[in-house]
């Protein structure tokens, strides 16, 4: 038997004299932090206790929404809620009736941390700090005596079950024992940082990243970097996967909202493509090739003497609307009346499907959103209890579920954790 088994069934052997149940989260971030302190809040007979591998807490709380910390969308019919999850939203739907929008907002309100919401649905701290967000969780965890240790790694756990509890062995060479075990852990883009949870006979599925945007080679197209377009269609070619929105020209290539949901749920998809494929975008996605046409006709008749690089369309931006003329070969000096059909034709395939090569993709580390995680097949989630393993529980993105950009991924986390919390009272 090995000195990592004995020295395990020592510590058993100690905590076996100790009546506190002992409860530990393993992760310091959104998800771990709500569950212990509710945890905490509904069993003050047990002591709860946070390990995070990291010296810092609630590291994404802090960076989201650029620092003001997107709390949840603003979104109350729970049908509505789940279909901005590619993953997880069939799985979400029960919890998200017993713990949903309206309540993240209570819980955080009654606690001083009032919300806003803004024009897209987000919602954000009145003070347009996330450290409004962090402090209540912190303050929260003081309140209820919450023992927190960071730079605490876990490499392996053991199932006592004669003891009915965990032994968790840490990088620092401590030994910890507990009754019920929560990982909260948050997504990983590397398989084997999974590895120590597998061990557990766990299945994960394997996590390829998320919400990124969209690398396009050209020139032409960079150089319009900083416009946003309000409303187009974007679709994969070849594929049936197609978003509308609103998306923003960089100097890499796309991004914005319609860039960043088609990326979430065709993240699988892309990956097995190397992230090398053909994008149409639809300009003006309210028209169709007629109505189009029939516009046309009426600028000509209109403004017939006038310069089309002079009359921009349905309020597509003045820049874009020259650079899709000289895409269409349409010199600056052509006056509608001089448009000819060949030209119209082509200006108008143009607006309805115009194609850039996508060659790669660029990931905001500090916001980095992964699909993958423990196979939701294996949970219980009336209770984010493991069906493998009694006392083992899971909350957060360490699942295999995650939300399109706009405050899902933390309501997955507040929800999760505090179904975990809830299940380990009537426990």
């Amino acid at each position: 038997m090995s000195k990592l088994s004995n020295l395990l069934r020592l510590v058993v052997a100690t905590f076996a004299f100790v009546k506190k149940e002992q409860i530990i989260v393993v992760g310091g971030g959104a998800s771990g932090f709500f569950c212990a302190v509710n945890c905490a809040r509904l069993i003050p007979e047990a002591q709860v206790v946070i390990l995070e591998k990291s010296s810092k807490l609630l590291s994404k709380v802090r960076i989201s929404g650029g620092g003001r910390c997107n709390v949840t969308h603003h979104c109350f019919e729970n049908s509505e809620l789940v279909k901005n999850y590619p993953r997880g939203r069939n799985e979400l739907y029960s919890p998200f009736n017993r713990f949903s929008v309206s309540e993240t907002i209570k819980w955080f309100e009654e606690r001083g941390a009032k919300l806003k919401t803004e024009e897209d649905g987000r919602m954000f701290p009145v003070t347009n700090t996330s450290e409004t967000i962090v402090n209540c969780l912190i303050e929260e965890a003081r309140r209820y005596n919450i023992k927190i240790n960071t730079n605490c790694s876990v490499i392996e756990i053991q199932i006592c079950k004669t003891e009915n509890g965990f032994t968790l062995a840490l990088a620092n060479g401590s030994i910890l024992f507990c009754n019920k075990l929560v990982i909260a852990t948050g997504g990983n883009s590397k398989s084997s940082a999974y590895d120590w949870i597998r061990k557990l006979g766990h299945t994960i599925e394997q996590p390829v990243p998320s919400l990124f945007t969209f690398n396009i080679a050209d020139k032409n197209l960079n150089a319009l970097m900083g416009i946003t377009v309000r409303q187009v269609k974007i679709k994969i070619a070849g594929q049936k996967m197609e978003q509308e929105g609103s998306i923003l020209i960089t100097h890499w290539g796309l991004s914005g909202p319609a860039v960043l949901k088609i990326s979430s749920f065709g993240a699988k998809l892309l990956n097995t493509l190397n992230y090398c494929f053909s994008l149409q975008i639809k300009w003006l996605p309210k028209l169709n090739e007629e109505k189009l046409r029939i516009e046309f006709d009426h600028l000509r008749k209109t403004n017939a003497l006038k310069f089309l690089v002079n009359t921009s369309i349905f309020d597509l931006p003045k820049r874009l609307w020259e650079y899709l003329l000289h895409k269409a070969e349409i010199e600056n000096t052509t006056r509608w009346a001089d448009l000819s059909k060949k030209k119209t034709n082509a200006l108008i395939a143009l607006i309805m499907n115009d194609e850039y090569n996508v060659s790669g993709k660029t990931t905001f580390k500090e916001e980095f959103v992964t699909c993958g995680g423990i196979n939701l097949k294996e949970i219980d989630f009336k209770t984010m209890q493991s069906k493998l393993i009694p006392g083992l529980f899971f909350a957060g993105e360490v699942l295999d579920i995650d939300g399109i950009t706009g405050g899902f991924n933390f309501q997955n986390a507040w929800t999760t954790g505090w179904i975990a919390a809830e299940a380990m009272r009537k426990s």
